[in-house]
């Protein structure tokens, strides 16, 4: 007899009200709802749900015909105890216990649909969670007690075995910590005889009609308890899941399969033990059984249940026993099984294997999956999962000590058993290196893939590339070697102009670019024969725009290689392969569907090579004169090549050169910005381009390395520094910064629209510079400061707060260096230059920031401004990060109400709920405290404290109760914990105050809480303690102390 009587009762036209919104949402009732109604009818059984009384749904609901309604009997059943357990009376849990597994024992007794069982086993395992970590458990030995019911109502094994593989899944993924955790960790170990036992009786029980669901039923039980079961509970089963690799019966194959790499990749033996009872049997089995299947699928080139599953095996066992069979890939050392993993009827010569030859086996049947038949992608979908063991084999040969530079040989008592490893480790990556350059070998044209299936194969080809380095670790300079023949050889083999067939002759380039980055430069051989002019004259100019982006691609890869002196003697020299290389690239930048291809590889050599190539800049003037022919896109990156080349010119020399090249480009948009007769969106377009055009400029005769850090008294040493000084005195570099700054000063009173105003962005941030980074037309920075705080007013945007941000930084002074031996008139006269500096900065930053704090308040100061902005806030508070870093005199005298409009802003900004705008609010908070505290007079530091302090702790508290969002909790922190180092007696006093405020929004923590929290951070001076106070208070005060989740997702 069922004892509800403590579960609420519901009036019986309750239960057909539900009863019918369930089979009018879910049954068949011949009419189906629209999703409008749908949506109100699940809200409603939602809502029924939510209810006290819903706990007396659950039994009507699992008594009524109709499975619909059933499962959402049982469903009603897990949500309550889920949701709201703390509501339910807990003496009446254990009754609650025997009832629920009572209804579970007589569904399974009388055959419910799997689908109701396991929502009566979810909630089985659930109401565990809660009642068997208690102390004492109040439901000992909980998975006994329900198999035992189970069984005794006539449960089928396959029901017993599906709830042991539900609750293994469910504890796993439970939220428990402590003591809690351990405690049902405990429960589940009591319980693994009996689980075992109920595996090892289904997988070994005489074959039926219900084998097939039975057996398939413990696998799945027997992985979901991988995570619980010691090596020595399960390891007896490894023979029987070998045994039940039979492709005969494909269900069965595929589930044995998953099981076993679950154990190489989830249980104990993950760590890649197991040799005797796991990778050595099942090496046997590779050898007896598995190759047959593998030859098969490749010969017909398809994959069955079997045979893919087979794949995803050895892609496992890979994984696991990469070091086994590095270790032993030559091995000639025999391999012995235990008597337990010998297979039935196998002749005793069958056994009789070399480790190596195992391992060679499996090598090669993984081989012929990585260069399984087909093109990847379209044909067949098995050979991309093998890449990575590629990688981990690599690996682990170099950790068994495989690689010995300069042909060293290690000595090793082992080492005549272990064979020739690394003749046999070559030939194989040599054979892997022939098989991939076929498999990313492209169809010839007319092919009809669809647009998915190249972009699938364009990612293999990538993946396949990184793989190409790790075969390059193995066959070290061979390689190149090979691959540059074999292009030479194809090279020379085509007949004709055809422009067909070089499908070949791409992959091997494709190859050979894909290895650059692990290539020794100096020890790699025969590349200048793919360089030379001969050779690339040889290769298409028109067409095959596959090919000639490979190409191109190749060239940008090694561009650093041309600067490289080799050992080898070369019939041609670096500069005129590099010469030449140019000028294919040359030949491709008017071609729209190659220019950033060409356009990067340029760029790429120019920048490596500039040294080279600074004597030939005469050779760019052909470059310069045919721009118009270049797609507007990419003439930033032509113009960033050749003033890169500029940038090793002697200044003085280099400025009829950058004459040349700026000249027109102002000329351009001067012409535009005062004409009367240009369509505004079409000047906008020009102006655009001539911007981005001066961006690449600017970028390219920019310093990509400075050996000086930006340091003031460093660079004024500096030679270099100083040459570049006197040129920027010049009078044709002095007038064309000016028309620079005309010409962007014209644009931001003439644009106002987005595009315009992200080129202005690149470019400004692009010509202005760190002292050590100046170049001949790098900007000041106070005239540009100024056209951005016009900009500022008129559109208050992100990138104008950012671009502020970035020249205020330029203008803090740098910090003062001391130089032992110095002349003290030297000391003292840069003393005074830094001085003086210093003064005229704070005059410059005094000016602009009134302007940016009230652009930023006609925006932020509206309502819903903050929240709506939340690019504006972050830009803004970083913006103001960096006056507060080097200024922080100017914010104590900006106009009257200027500080207090500020600080109020930032104050709102601490209880927004966008995490980006919140940690730049958190971070200009905590520069300004830390540089009042240090650098202001008194009197600032005062007034800051009597007239914010208390608002900002308190906001930070709430932020840390619960408020904020939890990703910022650390920023909040780090602000709590200035607070308290720079003010320390008034944070006390703030501290308590807000606390124990009983206005002080309503947390789950309590006095007791709030008082230990207190205790715990004042007067400390460690950030750590700090930090662990403040952490546990959020976590008490959200509700989260003592959850999984609270811990896991605690920011460090």
């Amino acid at each position: 007899m069922l004892n509800a009587a403590f579960l609420p009762t519901l009036p019986l036209q309750d239960v057909e009200r539900a009863s019918q919104l369930i089979l009018r949402a879910y049954g068949a009732t011949g009419s189906v709802a629209s999703s409008d109604e749908l949506r109100l009818l699940q809200q409603e059984l939602f809502e029924i749900q939510k209810l006290p009384e819903a706990w007396g749904l659950v039994i009507p609901l699992l008594n009524h015909h109709d499975e619909n309604v059933q499962f959402f009997g049982a469903h009603t059943a897990q949500v309550k105890i889920a949701r709201d357990w703390a509501t339910f009376p807990q003496e009446h849990s254990e009754s609650l216990r025997d009832l629920l597994v009572q209804l579970t024992s007589y569904s399974a007794g009388i055959g419910k649909s799997k689908l109701i069982l396991r929502k009566l086993f979810v909630s089985l395992t659930s109401l565990a969670l809660r009642l068997v970590p208690q102390h004492p458990t109040r439901w000992p030995e909980w998975i006994l007690h329900c198999v035992t019911s189970f069984s005794g109502n006539g449960a089928s094994a396959e029901n017993v075995l599906d709830f042991l593989s539900i609750s293994a899944e469910e504890v796993e993924t439970a939220d428990l910590t402590g003591s809690s955790k351990s405690r049902m960790l405990d429960s589940m170990k009591d319980a693994i005889p009996l689980v075992v036992q109920a595996i090892k009786t289904s997988l070994e029980r005489p074959r039926d009609e219900t084998f097939l669901r039975e057996i398939s039923a413990a696998l799945k039980c027997f992985q979901s308890w991988l995570s619980f079961l010691p090596t020595g509970d399960f390891s007896f089963l490894i023979p029987v899941l070998i045994a039940l690799l039979d492709p005969k019966t494909d269900v069965i194959f595929v589930a044995a399969s998953d099981t076993l790499q679950e154990i190489m990749s989830k249980s104990p033996l993950s760590d890649g033990s197991g040799t005797k009872i796991l990778t050595e049997p099942l090496l046997f089995w590779l050898q007896l059984a598995g190759a047959n299947i593998v030859d098969s699928a490749v010969q017909f080139g398809y994959t069955d249940d079997v045979s893919y599953s087979l794949c995803k095996l050895l892609t496992a066992f890979g994984d696991h026993s990469a070091a086994y069979v590095a270790s032993n890939i030559a091995s000639t050392a025999p391999v012995t099984l235990l008597p337990s993993s010998i297979p039935v009827a196998i002749p005793p010569s069958e056994l009789e294997k070399t480790k190596g030859q195992l391992s060679q086996n499996y090598l090669r049947l993984l081989l012929a999956y990585t260069g399984f038949p087909g093109f990847y992608g379209v044909d067949e979908d098995v050979s991309e999962m093998t890449l990575g063991f590629w990688y981990m084999l690599q690996e682990a040969l170099w950790n068994n000590d495989y690689y010995f530079p300069d042909g060293e040989e290690a000595e090793s008592p082992q080492q005549s058993e272990m064979g020739d490893q690394s003749g046999v480790a070559k030939s194989l990556y040599v054979e892997l290196l022939q098989v991939l350059k076929r498999k990313i070998t492209w169809p010839s044209t007319g092919h009809t893939w669809s647009k998915d299936q190249i972009e699938k194969f364009v990612v293999y080809r990538r993946d396949v590339g990184d793989i190409l380095i790790n075969a390059y670790y193995i066959i070290r300079e061979d390689m190149i070697v090979y691959l540059v023949n074999d292009f030479m050889d194809r090279l020379r083999s085509r007949s004709g102009d055809s422009a067909q067939g070089w499908e070949d002759i791409e992959a091997t380039l494709h190859c050979i670019s894909s290895v650059q980055e692990a290539a020794d430069y100096a020890k790699v051989p025969r590349l200048e024969f793919i360089f030379s002019p001969q050779t690339l004259s040889q290769l298409p100019t028109t067409g095959n725009v596959r090919l000639r982006r490979t190409v191109l691609g190749l060239i940008a890869a090694y561009a650093s290689w041309f600067q490289v002196d080799e050992p080898h003697a070369t019939v041609v020299s670096k500069t005129e392969l590099l010469m030449s290389s140019i000028s294919y690239i040359v030949q491709s930048l008017p071609d729209q569907m190659l220019s950033l291809q060409a356009a990067t590889a340029l760029q790429n050599l120019c920048d490596a090579n500039k040294s080279a190539l600074a004597p030939r800049i005469g050779a760019f003037a052909e470059l310069h004169a045919g721009l118009a022919q270049i797609p507007d896109s990419e003439k930033c990156k032509v113009m960033e090549s050749i003033a890169n080349v500029i940038q090793a010119i002697p200044p003085l020399e280099a400025i009829p050169t950058i004459e040349v090249i700026i000249s027109p480009i102002l000329s351009r948009l001067f012409e535009v910005l005062q004409s009367q007769n240009v369509v505004p969106t079409e000047a906008r377009d020009i102006c655009i381009i001539q911007l981005g055009t001066l961006t690449g400029i600017a970028k390219g005769l920019t310093k990509t390395l400075s050996f000086v850090d930006g340091h003031f008294e460093d660079v004024e040493e500096d030679k270099e520094f100083q040459l570049i000084q006197a040129a920027r005195q010049d009078p044709r570099m002095v007038q064309s910064r000016e028309s620079i700054l005309d010409a962007i000063r014209g644009c931001v009173k003439m644009f106002n629209d987005a595009e315009t105003a992200q080129a202005l962005n690149d470019l400004v941030k692009a010509i202005t510079s760190l002292p050590s980074d100046v170049t001949l037309i790098s900007l000041p920075a106070p005239p540009v400061l100024e056209i951005v705080c016009f900009a500022l007013q008129r559109q208050p945007t992100a990138s104008w707060f950012a671009l502020a941000g970035i020249l205020t930084n330029q203008l803090v002074p740098a910090t003062p260096i001391s130089i032992r031996g110095e002349d003290p008139e030297r000391t003292e006269r840069r003393a005074r230059t830094m001085k003086d500096y210093e003064e005229q900065a704070g005059v410059v930053v005094g000016g602009a920031l009134p302007v940016i704090l009230n652009a930023s308040l006609s925006v932020l100061g509206t309502p819903g401004g903050m929240e709506n902005n939340p690019d504006i806030v972050q830009e803004f508070f970083q913006c103001l990060s960096k006056v507060a870093q080097g200024f922080i005199q100017n914010f104590y005298t900006l106009p009257p109400g200027g500080l207090d409009a500020l600080m109020q802003c930032t104050i709102r900004a601490l209880s927004l709920q966008e995490r980006y705008s919140l940690v730049a609010a958190c971070t200009f908070l905590n520069s300004f405290i830390s540089r009042t505290a240090v650098h202001s007079v008194e009197a600032y530091r005062q007034h800051f404290i009597s007239t914010y302090g208390r608002a900002i702790m308190q906001s930070i508290l709430i932020g840390l109760a619960g408020q904020a969002p939890r990703s910022v909790t650390q920023n909040l922190i780090e602000l709590l914990s200035g607070m308290l180092n720079r003010f320390v007696t008034e944070s006390t006093i703030w501290l308590k105050q807000v606390l124990l405020d009983p206005s002080f929004p309503s947390s789950q923590a309590t006095l007791e809480d709030k008082e230990r929290f207190m205790k715990a951070v004042v007067g400390s001076k460690s950030m750590k303690k700090t930090r662990e106070a403040a952490q546990q208070f959020t976590l008490v005060a959200r509700g989260l102390e003592g959850t999984g989740f609270g811990y896991a997702t605690m920011s460090m």
